[in-house]
């Protein structure tokens, strides 16, 4: 199936990975994270590594090792966390490689329209406002 706004696995996988950091307060183990996300540890790890590098995490090694957020919730964009993975949130031009319509889209304003509305919610959004998605026992 088609989808208009297309958000990668690994994007997912980061902004998930956070909000459950951010609700639960404790120090999370890659296997513990990915187990509660459904995914890959592999494939997380990868994406802790980068939220790492991007100053979003902290970790800790060792048996009571783990990940953390570096920074309060209620000061961690949803934005910064899909830019850590994805690069800079750049709006969509001419869906095909080279435009043909001769300057006037068939698709209007829709494509600058869906691009402005997700930008501002995930500038907007922080991790705390997320705080009661993932409580104990209600991982899904």
């Amino acid at each position: 199936m088609a989808h208009l706004v297309k958000i990668s696995e690994a994007a997912s996988m980061a902004l998930h990975t956070m909000i459950l950091l951010a609700c639960r307060g404790v120090t999370m183990t890659s296997r513990d994270l990915a187990a509660i996300l459904g995914g890959s540890e592999n494939h997380l790890s990868k994406v802790l590594q980068r939220l790492a590098r991007a100053g979003l995490l902290n970790s800790v090694r060792g048996p009571r090792g783990g990940f953390f957020l570096a920074r309060p919730a209620d000061e961690v964009s949803l934005l910064e966390v899909y830019e850590a993975i994805e690069g800079p949130l750049v709006p969509t031009g001419c869906l095909l490689d080279r435009p043909v319509c001769g300057g006037m889209c068939i698709l209007g304003d829709l494509l600058s329209a869906v691009d402005g509305k997700a930008a501002r919610y995930l500038k907007e959004k922080k991790l705390s406002d997320f705080a009661d998605i993932f409580t104990e026992g209600n991982e899904s």
